[in-house]
């Protein structure tokens, strides 16, 4: 077991508050942590605007370099990384080990992302008192960046807030879940080992609650936050005049027509459905499938469901590990509770035993049952027949979230229907809302959040252009 100490412009500090971390499987202290206190929030806020006044200035290439070294070191230590996600977050062996996978991408692709940001040139001589004026447009830096990191990859989520910012000239604070802040810890410390300015990082373990002051901090230009809705949008409120990107939860829904591979869908969308426990914002929940195929499809669920082996996540030959407490375990088996009490049929599953939640399959559920209605962030599906695609779609569609989409079939009108219509950010067609690398941008409407992830696209929420607009008739 290992102490941690937090960063603080780049710099590990110490303090009066500790925090012992715990491996969700069997509750045994794996770490402590020191927690940042409001003094060092406000500390952090103003290393990050001297941090500023370095990262505007240095050079693409510079920005790429430092984000390609981060890259190589995380990818050398991926052994150490995967041990620690696995640890602290309840990761399967080959959950943990994909996140490393997924965090090195992530700040390749920033790397690359970090000498394409581009201006335009825009002629402007479109009227009479307008002639010999050319406008020029670049992206600049919007300033200190904070960013807010979830419990369920905490590695790879902190890359698309660090990679981003960084690629754009920005300093970056980031606040790791309580649950899980060793490996944002860590990749801070790596950040500082290839070049980063020290005044431009600082990993703030602490409590939501304090970290709310750098949300309300004028110092901070942009947040970006990545958790629940009801979190994620109160923070919007505190925010004032700041940019906000909210990456937030999903009832996330799949459609499976007819002529879909079934075979493949049903194998898709268990991988969807249980894959690091379903605490996944694009976890599949809800499926709906034509009333013609929906005996058999629920049969083979059902056996692929069963077959799932739970336990201690070190066990490679386990697919599932445990949920992150037992204590939202718990909430979570109370939505099944409530809905097979008003009739619903498990046709897998049971009550969790401490923080492992046996994977569920329920049928017979209603729209207004809160197995479909919230977010599950757990491992349990809903099956639900339907009779016509636009019914299919109008299900999909009745719910407060809307971050990802899967359609199941090989008919061009229907996927174009669901493009049109469907209420979402994403729309994976021939697969799992689960779905995502990390080049695309991401992002959800409605109760799933605002702005975009994604290297490229989260460099344009963290950069303002600017116009300049030259009248070269004086200049002849």
């Amino acid at each position: 077991m290992e102490e941690y100490p937090f960063l603080l412009g780049g710099v590990p500090r110490t303090g009066s508050e500790q925090q012992e971390i715990r491996f969700p499987f069997n509750g045994e202290c794996i770490a402590r942590v020191w927690l940042a206190t409001g003094d060092d929030l406000d500390a952090a806020a103003e290393c990050a605007i001297e941090g500023f006044s370095i990262t505007k200035e240095l050079s693409s290439y510079q920005r790429s370099r430092i984000l390609f070294r981060m890259a190589d070191e995380l990818e050398r230590r991926k052994a150490e990384f995967s041990r620690i996600l696995t640890l602290e977050a309840g990761k399967t062996v080959a959950g943990a080990e994909g996140e490393v996978d997924r965090a090195v991408g992530t700040l390749r692709i920033s790397a690359e992302e970090a000498k394409r940001i581009c201006g335009e040139l825009l002629p402007l001589d479109w009227t009479p008192d307008s002639t010999g004026r050319i406008g020029v447009t670049m992206r600049v830096p919007v300033g200190p960046v904070l960013g807010i990191i979830p419990f369920n990859f905490p590695l790879n989520s902190a890359c698309h807030k660090l990679g981003p910012a960084i690629a754009a000239g920005n300093p970056v604070i980031l606040k790791p879940a309580s649950a899980t802040p060793v490996s944002s810890i860590m990749l801070g410390e790596i950040a500082v080992e290839s070049g980063l300015p020290a005044e431009a990082i600082s990993v703030l373990p602490c409590p939501g609650e304090r970290a709310e002051r750098l949300v309300k901090d004028e110092r901070i230009a942009f947040v970006s936050f990545t958790g629940s809705a009801e979190v994620g949008w109160h923070l919007k409120s505190l925010s004032g005049r700041k940019r906000i990107t909210l990456e937030l939860g999903g009832t996330g829904a799949v459609i499976v027509e007819p002529d879909a591979d079934l075979s493949y869908a049903v194998k898709r969308i268990v991988t969807g459905g249980y894959s690091n426990a379903g605490q996944v914002c694009i976890s599949v929940q809800r499926v709906f499938l034509h009333k013609s195929i929906y005996d058999e499809a629920v049969r083979m669920m059902t056996d692929a469901v069963r077959a799932l082996k739970t336990g201690d996540p070190r066990d490679p030959a386990v697919d599932i590990g445990p949920m992150i407490s037992s204590a939202a375990a718990e909430k979570a088996y109370g939505k099944v509770r409530e809905a097979t009490a008003r009739g619903a049929v498990l046709c897998a599953g049971g009550p969790p035993q401490g923080t492992i939640f046996p994977p569920g399959l329920l049928a017979g559920t209603t729209p207004d049952m809160r197995v479909n209605k919230e977010e599950a962030f757990a491992p349990f599906i809903t099956v639900t027949p339907y009779e016509e695609f636009p019914d299919a779609l109008r299900l999909a569609n009745d719910t407060d979230y809307g971050l990802q989409m899967g359609v199941f079939t090989r008919d061009m009108n229907a996927i174009l229907m669901a493009f049109r219509n469907a209420e979402v950010g994403g729309l994976q067609v021939n697969d799992i809302p689960t779905f995502r690398v990390d080049q695309m941008p991401y992002g959800g409407v409605k109760a799933s959040g605002t702005g975009r992830e994604g290297p490229r696209y989260a460099i344009q929420e963290m950069t303002e252009q600017r116009l300049m607009v030259i009248n070269t008739a004086v200049m002849k």
